[in-house]
């Protein structure tokens, strides 16, 4: 192309593809850093003891790492991680420390994930983990209130009942109310937790009732003497007392422990 002449519209495209992509900032858009988060959970020991904290008790990191299977120095370290990226908060007692699930949030952030995370076979057929799985399949806390069949099962006797409905977004019914009130559960008054709230159960794949009133349902529950955890997981089995109290309230028929 000769000096002053103009360049063709087919040497105008071919300049154009041979151009450099222009460099981008190497500075992130400002916001929730949602990788840092997934960065967290990426790790199979975290994953770990994040599912194991959702019975809402607070563990040592001992205890954590023999239910992962790791030394106590590994342990601590992924314990770091989680408590300062924000989802486990910790407490000391002396020189023991405990860790816990930082709040309701983070339970129901794990427990959506689960939900949504793929089924991965299991390869240890033992006698024993398959019992563990159906117990916790049958009933478990999800943090502070129940899950599994149980969870769900209580769910649908309320609203079968009147007690919730779902007709204009999950409320508490008036019925529900007296119901709670003749129960003598008590629901805190200074709270901005909602009454209830739907939690998609990950093993049942429908909602079970969380929110306030579930968490004092569940407390109830423990003190009554209406259900017992199943040794020192998630899973928890009704009582004799808790099988008659139910199938007098709700008309379900839990087999009892």
């Amino acid at each position: 192309m000769r000096r002053n002449e103009q360049p063709s519209s087919t040497e105008m495209t071919a300049i154009a593809m041979n151009t450099p992509p222009q460099q981008h900032s190497a500075n992130p858009v400002s916001g929730p850093d949602l990788a840092a988060l997934a960065g967290l959970l990426a790790d199979s020991t975290r994953a770990a003891f994040c599912l194991a904290l959702l019975d809402g008790r607070a563990w040592t990191a001992g205890e954590l790492a023999r239910h992962a299977g790791v030394a106590a120095s590994t342990a601590t370290e992924h314990l770091n991680l989680l408590v300062s990226g924000g989802l486990l908060a910790e407490e000391r007692q002396g020189r023991h420390r405990y860790v816990r699930l930082a709040g309701q949030d983070a339970a129901e952030l794990i427990e959506h994930l689960a939900v949504l995370a793929p089924r991965r076979a299991n390869v240890d057929h033992r006698l024993s983990v398959a019992n563990r799985n159906h117990a916790l399949a049958r009933g478990r806390t999800c943090y502070d209130h129940l899950a599994g069949t149980l969870g769900v099962s209580i769910t649908d006797a309320m609203t079968d009942r009147e007690l919730i409905s779902w007709e204009s977004g999950l409320a508490l019914t008036r019925e529900g109310s007296r119901w709670l009130d003749r129960l003598g559960v008590t629901l805190p008054t200074a709270s901005r937790r909602p009454p209830v709230r739907s939690c998609l159960d990950w093993t049942e794949r429908r909602p079970h009732l969380a929110g306030s009133v579930a968490a004092a349902l569940c407390r109830l529950a423990f003190d009554s003497g209406w259900i017992t955890r199943i040794g020192t997981g998630r899973a928890v089995a009704v009582t004799e007392p808790g099988s008659k109290v139910l199938r007098a309230e709700l008309g379900i028929e839990p087999a009892a422990r």
